[in-house]
């Protein structure tokens, strides 16, 4: 019986809903409700999200939608749950972890699932409060919209509602509710709980359930003698490669890429001390909780790769071959790779492949890192000259003038037989003229910690499209200031 059968007093956001996860049976979650917080307020909001879900065109002008949305108020249609899972964490096994301040409202007749983050306490919360704080709320929010605005396959966020009810971390801060929107929130790290736990009839259940609902194709291919459950790993894993390739080409830092974090949809998932790259160092650790640099910038396709294994050995008693297993991972070591190359061809302008790309490509890499040179003012400034043929603003990044003269040569022959306005184009749409860096999520925090929510507003609107001009807008896109290299992330949030 539905938890919400009793109430009266509840919110219709015009959405219809269906079992979905549900349907897995009660060993995968646990239904609860969320817990109220006191006199909520709208911090930001994403109009494109909500027009996905097919809310109304005021869903923002009623007070029980911002009740709900904050897990003050109960959503009719809805049976809301908490899941669990398991994980490595820092490449240690955790054990039983679960959604500790996640709760699932359901997922909508148009197949995507709707979670409030930070809306109290579940029984996988480990002895966490289950809340989540103000400052770590807009950071996920804006960074979900953005790394869709770049194309970039993720999680989305339709809004943040904050509260004055305060949350102890490091000091004291405000609540916060994120309302996170995916087709799927499902992680390695459940089908890891059921393999650990010798579970499997359940470990089967999930696996049908995810390869019937997202991965159909896995039912009819002759890939590893009609092998569906390595099918499926293979799919995994090469949705994952396509991921981090793009996470590397844009400068992204996820940070803390446990297995719990690793979406079975290749999504990117769970913002917590993420950062995009100010000064290119391959070597950037931007988890201040990261004292060994396990997920610094370089290691992330490798570890990636890590994840891939530890879901291989979950899936092995579904598959039943240790080799077959393994042979479902090996696609990764050539999509990636290919994937990367096709990525950093077109930050270069570049319409086709030729021998010589992966040359220019590490040359570039590595001027950049020598000087630590801004890595999304290089590339935009890169992409300027090639449409008005000044290479003076990008040349005056570097110190090596000289080895930036002879990689601009080579680049400049590659493009001997290109049409300069294509390739510009190309560019232009491929090198992000606007990033979430850390210093402009710290002033949009900090402004809506007074209640001034502008900040959040103008960085939502200008990272939804960050590929256009934006004219007026140019501080956004300027050199971080200074104290930026003083702001520490952690996984505390």
């Amino acid at each position: 019986m539905s938890l919400l059968a009793e109430d009266m007093d509840v919110a219709d956001l015009g959405l219809r809903w269906k079992p979905g996860f549900q349907s897995l049976g009660p060993a995968f979650f646990t239904h609860l409700r969320p817990t109220p917080l006191p006199d909520p307020y709208w911090v930001g909001h994403s109009e494109a999200v909500a027009r996905e879900l097919g809310l109304p065109a005021d869903w923002r002008q009623s007070d029980t939608t911002l009740a709900a949305l904050t897990g003050s108020l109960p959503v009719a249609g809805t049976n809301p749950f908490a899941t669990v899972y398991s994980g490595h964490q820092f490449g240690v096994w955790a054990g039983q972890l679960g959604d500790g301040r996640a709760i699932m409202l359901g997922e909508t007749e148009g197949g995507l699932e709707v979670q409030l983050k930070g809306a109290g306490r579940t029984p996988y919360s480990r002895g966490g409060d289950g809340r989540a704080v103000l400052r770590s709320s807009i950071r996920e929010f804006l960074c979900s919209e953005a790394m869709h605005g770049l194309g970039i396959r993720t999680t989305r966020a339709l809004c943040v509602t904050g509260s004055d009810a305060r949350v102890f971390r490091e000091e004291p801060e405000s609540a916060a509710v994120v309302a996170r929107v995916a087709p799927s929130f499902i992680r390695f790290g459940h089908f890891e709980h059921f393999a650990a736990n010798q579970r499997e009839d359940e470990l089967r259940a999930l696996a049908d359930y995810v390869i019937d609902r997202y991965y159909p194709a896995c039912r009819t291919t002759e890939r590893f003698n009609g092998n569906a459950y390595a099918a499926f790993l293979e799919a995994v894993s090469e949705r994952t490669a396509a991921l981090l390739a793009q996470w590397q080409a844009v400068g992204f830092c996820h940070g803390v890429m446990n297995t719990d974090n690793m979406s079975i949809l290749g999504l990117t998932i769970d913002y917590g001390p993420f950062q995009f790259l100010d000064g290119f160092d391959p070597r950037h650790i931007c988890n201040h909780s990261d004292t060994s640099g396990r997920y610094a910038f370089n290691q992330q396709p490798n570890v990636a790769y890590w994840n891939l294994f530890c879901l291989a050995q979950a899936l092995l008693p579904l598959i039943g071959d240790q080799e077959i297993a393994v042979a479902a991972l090996e696609s990764y070591k050539t999509v990636f790779p290919n994937a990367f190359e096709a990525r950093m061809r077109a930050k270069l302008g570049l319409a086709d492949a030729a021998e010589t790309d992966r040359a220019l490509i590490e040359g570039v890499l590595k001027l950049l890192a020598a000087g630590k040179v801004d890595y999304t003012i290089f590339w935009r400034r890169l992409s300027n000259y090639m449409a008005d043929g000044n290479a003076e603003p990008v040349r005056d990044l570097f110190l090596d003038r000289a080895g930036f003269d002879a990689w601009l040569l080579s680049f400049s022959e590659r493009h001997a037989q290109s049409v300069r306005s294509e390739a510009a184009d190309l560019m232009l749409r491929s090198n992000p003229k606007y990033v979430l860096r850390n210093h402009l999520g710290q002033q949009a925090i900090e402004a809506a910690a007074q209640k001034d929510f502008s900040g959040v507003a103008t960085l939502l609107a200008l990272l939804e499209t960050p590929f256009e001009e934006h004219p007026g807008a140019d501080a956004y896109a300027g050199f971080p200031p200074d104290w930026a290299s003083t702001i520490e992330i952690s996984c505390s949030s």
